[in-house]
């Protein structure tokens, strides 16, 4: 029996489709598993694929409760295939399809010899140790050996959804790995329920009218909560796998969409999109972003690029292990004289936020010290690492593992993460805000911490081209002390699913000797 305070990713489509069944799903890229639909679809068309393949998995012989690890080519069709897995009680594993094949087998095997959803092109060459899951079947491809096709089970009679209690195990996400192997976040209806609902009861009446844009991971729970909102209310939804600028662009400016939500790191690669032709971004009345801050030079781009009336943008600010925790609506106006490291308030009736010193006891407001909140939206372990999970409780609060501080009005402005903090620069993330806006022909710049403590500058430019050093020494000199410039090609640079650079990646990779 579901319940109306819980958040069911397997019964989202098929819940959308009974009250809009024509609401337009378009897509950058035709399903993997269903090529033939092209890539305008109705919410119906989706609903019934997750009927049909829920049908399928359990014919093949998933049952409720089993763990079910979705790693495959990145495509819309992840979604459709989690909402599957879900539908019949099992539990949905998402891996990033940009993990490399010795992390998938390490995380296969911490999820206790799961089944393994896939396709052939991914798997192929992939390296994965198939014997560390229970059985492997194809969504797309040709069967390859030791695996089967979804396809055999085609005359599958749809079954009765069947989903988890909404505090128990219902889905599993993992964190972005940008300090290690990825963890396992374990999460709950009930949680995800209470991330949605407020912003839910807040969007409602910009949902009620707009289309919606989404260029997401389609392995975070954010892009099921961002999906459920852009649903509720049976407007245009386009999905995105390309996040070209020239692919964005040709889609916005076709489609017109009034809301486009997107990782920060996207956001920055889009600004090259303000005052394009066509104006592709001229019809949008909210951006938003979850995640990290973003950068007030890539905001103020943005926001100049619409031609609604008072445009804005949706910061919200959180971690895969709580959801979105603090928010804040900013205007063309207000960015201008907003902090940059400002994330906003705690949400209002979800979210309780404190700063606490070294020792775990709370500071007053201005004091910078490590962000922790109180919640009911938080996941409930790490699979394979409770104890891990139960070393970053401080007596109930979770730590975010975050520097930051409150100001007067109660807003939270982040200084680093905790494992970033360079003393000598003060605050990396600020530092590299000022570095964007001096210099807008930077794509990329990451404060790193050297052998020394020195602060190192890695910089990306649009197009890869050179920084001029002169430019470069012109927008430093007022700035701490900074190691040489090291200028790298954007692609050479660590990234996770949500596309936020590993930084002890990067660390390590230039102690290799990678050389840009």
């Amino acid at each position: 029996m579901t319940s109306r305070y819980a958040f069911y990713i397997g019964l989202m489509f098929e819940r959308a489709a009974a009250r809009h069944p024509h609401a337009p799903v378009v897509l950058d890229t035709p399903l993997q598993l269903a090529p033939e639909d092209g890539t305008r679809l109705t919410l119906r068309q989706v609903a019934l694929h997750v009927r049909t393949l829920s049908a399928r998995l359990k014919s093949a012989g998933v049952r409720a409760g089993d763990r079910v690890a979705v790693h495959k080519t990145n495509n819309f069709d992840i979604a459709l295939l989690a909402a599957a897995v879900q539908r019949i009680g099992a539990v949905p594993a998402l891996l990033s399809p940009r993990l490399d094949g010795e992390t998938v087998s390490r995380l296969l095997e911490r999820l206790g010899r799961p089944w393994l959803l896939s396709d052939a092109d991914k798997l192929r060459d992939s390296g994965i140790d198939l014997s560390a899951a229970r059985r492997v079947l194809l969504s797309a491809g040709e069967e390859l050996p030791g695996t089967e096709l979804l396809t055999r089970h085609a005359a599958a009679p749809v079954p009765a959804p069947t989903v988890p209690g909404r505090r128990e195990p219902a889905f599993i996400s993992h964190t972005s790995g940008t300090t290690g192997l990825p963890k396992l976040v374990v999460q709950t209806p009930d949680a995800l329920w209470h991330r949605v609902r407020l912003q839910k009861l807040v969007a409602s009446r910009i949902y009620a009218t707009e289309s919606v844009a989404l260029c997401m991971s389609f392995v975070h729970a954010r892009f099921y909560t961002a999906v459920e909102l852009a649903v509720a209310h049976g407007n245009p939804l386009l999905v995105m796998v390309d996040e070209d600028p020239a692919t964005a662009g040709a889609l916005f400016a076709e489609y017109r969409p009034g809301i486009v939500e997107t990782q920060p790191n996207t956001f920055v690669d889009w600004e090259v999109l303000a005052g394009a032709p066509g104006a592709p971004l001229g019809n949008v009345r909210i951006f938003a972003a979850t995640f990290d801050a973003m950068h007030p030079r890539t905001v103020q781009t943005l926001l100049g690029a619409s031609r609604r009336r008072k445009p804005r943008f949706i910061q919200l600010y959180g971690q895969t292990e709580t959801g979105p925790v603090a928010g804040q609506s900013v205007t063309l106006r207000s960015a201008a004289r907003a902090a940059g490291r400002s994330v906003g308030w705690p949400l209002p009736g979800v979210i309780r936020m404190r700063i606490t010193d070294a020792a775990g006891r709370p500071v007053k407001r201005g004091v910078e010290g490590h962000v922790e909140v109180r919640s009911r939206t938080r996941a409930v372990t790490y699979l394979g690492e409770d104890e891990r999970f139960r070393g970053q409780l401080n007596h109930g609060w979770w730590r975010m593992g975050d520097l930051g501080h409150r100001d007067a009005l109660g807003r939270l402005h982040l200084l680093d993460r905790e494992i970033d903090h360079i003393a000598s620069v003060g605050s990396s993330l600020e530092l590299e805000d000022r570095l964007m806006e001096r210099l807008p022909e930077l794509r990329e710049v990451v404060i790193i911490a050297g052998d020394d403590g020195v602060a190192v500058p890695v910089v990306c430019t649009r197009d890869d081209e050179p920084l001029p050093r002169e430019r470069w020494e012109r927008a430093t000199a007022d700035l701490p002390a900074l190691a040489p410039m090291r200028h790298l090609p954007y692609a050479a640079l660590p990234h996770t699913a949500t596309a936020k650079v590993r930084r002890p990646e990067l660390i390590r990779l230039l102690a290799e000797g990678v050389h840009g």
